[in-house]
């Protein structure tokens, strides 16, 4: 088919013009490849043709060429006749296929109302059947409930008349049973009041249950009361059956009556007019409750049944009558209460407590010890936990003790006041020790820097105090007992640690040591210093001053856990009034202060070498050598003296890396200035300060260290504290050393730069040195140099 043919074809239908969406063209593009470009409205056929032929020699293929457009033009009209026809049979089928599946949807319509008439005609026939099975179950639970009412009504009847001849007979024991059943069935019959007839029997039922309560009670009273009516103990132990199927107020009325007749005889051998009443006889108290249930367990053990805790009970209401007549008691013999007595009745009957809770609890309970200094020197009231597990239950875990102890509360005034006395017994003894050590006999003060012995006992003491005040009260008692502790605390550093110092320890007076006096300690550390004198303290004396540090360490983690135990046995309400922090900073304090005469003291052996740097002639010097001799002496004093202090302190390992920084902090500063007043000085002479300078920042890097066989690195604090202060002093001789030649606002700026800390003093000390002369002019325009640039350099410290 050549192209007329194919456009006669197309000519011979109907013009159909088709226009696309752009969105819908764009697709096409995409999905047919790259656009034709004579498709393009832009296209331009001049420019086409000469670009397919540019050249005359080009135009020898223009047939060709044209016969290829016409093939694929031709090509083009054939697909689109061909897609066309397609196009046409796939909307037949398309229709073909929507009809089918509209016949299809109809059918299964048809079908799913078919299944639902089924489904309806089912369930109407299981409506008939189950309305028959619905009905017969309901009269077979009607029937089952009228035949059980039938029977308990018959049990009831019958029930009655048995329960009132086996009443007569006191045949308890078979009665039990049968009242038990009846008593079940009058529940039954609860909702059926209305009957007239079940009202009948539920009321001769309960005639008969109020008779045998009259009748039991009666039996008892006549078999304890001494009357010859015959009932044995085993006719009493069934009746004890039978209370416990009566109403529980009869089994209360039972017990309280024979529970009071139990005590009446107690209460009349011990009635406040009898001299056995008084709390030196209390120990018969108990002697006579020990006896009598000793008794009454082996003759009336067996009548009253186990768990009825007879026994327990008696002992409970014992406890509460002789807390109400010891309470009266005391009251009106108040004046006669004396702090013995009132300690061996409290000794008495917290043992006695202790005794009723084993007995009736079974936990063992110990620690009836009474309140003695004990010998032991481990930390008291850092293993107090362990020891309460093991020893002893609080009191607020028994419900014993403290039930009769209780009465004896509002005069534990009295026991404080004792405690009071035996501490300020002991703190004369403490005090009469750390005199004697004084005056020669140091067997209290350890030489080797070891806690002071009487500071073990003192906390010992005080853990026996506070045991026994917790097992009587955890009220306001327990307050006052913190402040007898606080109390002896700040004596305790104010007459045995303080005067435990050598020398100084006259002109550390603490005076009555109460919160608001606390900063007294350390008002002025000048009134520290010895009298003007150069003598050092020996080597005894230091010692006597670590001992103190140690002890006041000691003092002060036993203060912690001694206000952590007050709290855990104070009332909670109580709890935020204990407050033992002012002692905390008096230990903290005294620390400080023996740090500081250590301090000063090594300092005091440096100071001849300081002085003796001073007078040497650094202008004169002609070369640089070793170290100079005042180094060497400086270095000697360490090794003499940091050896004993890190042996004394060995156990107190943070406080000597404490002394070491402040060493640092002070005898650096003192340096520097001893440096400044080296002058005039000469290069040569700068350079031999600067030697020696770095032998000394070596040897105090190496001093919590030196004269040991064993080298640990130095803490990294003190290092860096000597690191600073000495890269300051040879900062200063290297800014000596710079020459000025002339540019004097360059060597301010050097200055600054190397030390941008420093003050316009220590500027001016610094050109002193280097004996620059220059006029007043040139003076303050260093001056406002140097003001500017540090300036400068703090604005851009704090960005």
């Amino acid at each position: 088919m050549d192209s007329n043919e194919i456009l006669d074809d197309k000519d011979s239908g109907p013009e159909v013009q088709m226009n696309f969406p752009s969105s819908v063209m764009s697709r096409i593009e995409e999905l047919m490849g790259e656009t034709e470009q004579f498709d393009s409205d832009e296209f331009d056929a001049v420019a086409y043709i000469n670009r397919v032929f540019p050249t005359e020699q080009s135009l020898s293929g223009v047939e060709t060429a044209a016969a290829r457009c016409e093939f694929r033009l031709a090509s083009v009209q054939h697909d689109i006749q061909r897609l066309v026809r397609e196009q046409a049979a796939q909307r037949d089928v398309g229709q073909q296929a929507l009809l089918e599946a509209q016949r299809c949807i109809g059918e299964l319509s048809l079908q799913v109302t078919e299944i639902n008439k089924k489904a309806e005609r089912s369930e109407s026939m299981v409506r008939e059947i189950t309305a028959e099975i619905k009905q017969l179950d309901c009269a077979k639970w009607n029937l089952t409930a009228a035949i059980t009412a039938l029977n308990h009504l018959h049990m009831l009847a019958g029930g009655a008349a048995t329960l009132r001849g086996l009443a007569q007979r006191r045949q308890y024991k078979e009665l039990v049973l049968p009242l038990q059943a009846i008593m079940e069935v009058l529940q039954h019959f609860e909702s059926y009041k209305d009957i007239r007839e079940l009202n009948a029997l539920r009321d001769e039922v309960h005639t008969i249950r109020a008779q045998l309560a009259t009748q039991i009670l009666a039996d008892f009273k006549d078999a304890f009361t001494g009357s010859k009516s015959g009932v044995s103990q085993r006719t009493l132990a069934e009746a004890c059956g039978v209370v416990d199927a009566l109403d529980p107020k009869v089994k209360k009325e039972l017990l309280n009556w024979f529970i009071s007749m139990q005590l009446q005889e107690y209460q009349h051998l011990f009635s406040p007019e009898q001299e056995c009443a008084w709390l030196s006889h209390i120990e018969r108290r108990y002697a006579w409750l020990k006896k009598h249930l000793l008794s009454f367990e082996e003759s009336l053990g067996a009548v009253f049944p186990h768990p009825w805790l007879l026994s327990e009970r008696i002992a409970k209401q014992f406890c509460k009558i002789t807390r109400s007549e010891l309470t009266n008691i005391m009251s009106s013999r108040r004046n006669e209460v004396d702090v013995k007595l009132l300690l061996y009745a409290i000794q008495k009957t917290y043992n006695f407590e202790v005794l009723l809770h084993k007995r009736f609890v079974g936990t063992d309970f110990t620690g009836t010890e009474n309140i003695e200094p004990s010998s032991d020197k481990q930390a008291p009231f850092e293993d107090d936990n362990k020891e309460g597990q093991t020893e002893e239950v609080p009191a607020s875990g028994s419900p014993w003790v403290g039930l009769i102890g209780g009465c004896f509360e509002p005069y534990l005034s009295l026991y404080i006041t004792s405690l009071d006395t035996s501490l300020r017994s002991l703190m004369d003894t403490f005090i009469q020790d750390a005199k004697s050590s004084d005056t020669g006999n140091t067997s209290n003060v350890n030489t080797s820097g070891a806690v002071i012995a009487s500071c073990a006992d003192l906390f010992l003491f005080y853990k026996k105090c506070l045991v026994q005040c917790a097992r009587l009260t955890t009220g306001e008692p327990m307050l006052e007992l913190a402040g007898v502790f606080q109390k002896y605390l700040r004596e305790y550093a104010s007459s045995v640690l303080q005067a435990a110092l050598p020398r100084a320890a006259p002109a550390l007076t603490l005076g009555s040591l109460g919160a608001a006096n606390m900063p007294s300690l350390v008002t002025n550390l000048h009134t520290l210093l010895r009298d003007e004198t150069t003598t050092r303290y020996t080597k005894q004396e230091i010692s006597k001053i670590t001992s103190v540090i140690t002890t006041s360490e000691y003092c002060l983690e036993t203060t912690v856990h001694l206000q952590q135990k007050l709290k855990e046995k104070v009332a909670p309400s109580l709890s935020d009034k204990i407050d033992l922090v002012p002692e905390q900073d008096l230990f903290h304090k005294m620390i400080s202060n023996c740090i500081q005469l250590l301090v000063q003291d090594l300092e005091l052996a440096c100071e001849p070498a300081l002085q003796a740097m001073t007078k040497i002639s650094w202008l004169h010097f002609d070369n640089v050598g070793d170290q100079s001799s005042y180094v060497t002496q400086i270095i000697m004093h360490l090794k003499n003296t940091i050896p004993n202090l890190r042996d004394n302190l060995a156990s107190s390992r943070k406080y000597f890396t404490q002394f070491c920084i402040r060493f640092a902090n002070s005898f650096i500063p003192k340096f520097i200035q001893n440096v400044y007043k080296c002058k005039p000085i000469s290069t040569v002479g700068s350079e031999q300060l600067l030697l020696d300078t770095h032998m000394l920042k070596t040897a105090l890097l190496e001093l919590p260290s030196i004269g040991s066989d064993v080298k640990r690195q130095a803490p990294a604090t003190y290092t860096k504290v000597v690191i600073k202060l000495m890269t300051k002093a040879e900062m200063i001789l290297k800014l000596v050393m710079a020459p000025l030649d002339g540019n004097l606002e360059g060597f301010v700026a050097q200055f600054v730069q190397l030390l941008p800390e420093s003050t316009i003093a220590e500027f001016h000390k610094v050109l002193d040195m280097k004996g620059a002369k220059l006029s007043k002019t040139q003076m303050s325009s260093l001056d406002a140099k140097f003001k500017d640039l540090t300036k400068s350099v703090n604005n851009e410290g704090n960005k």
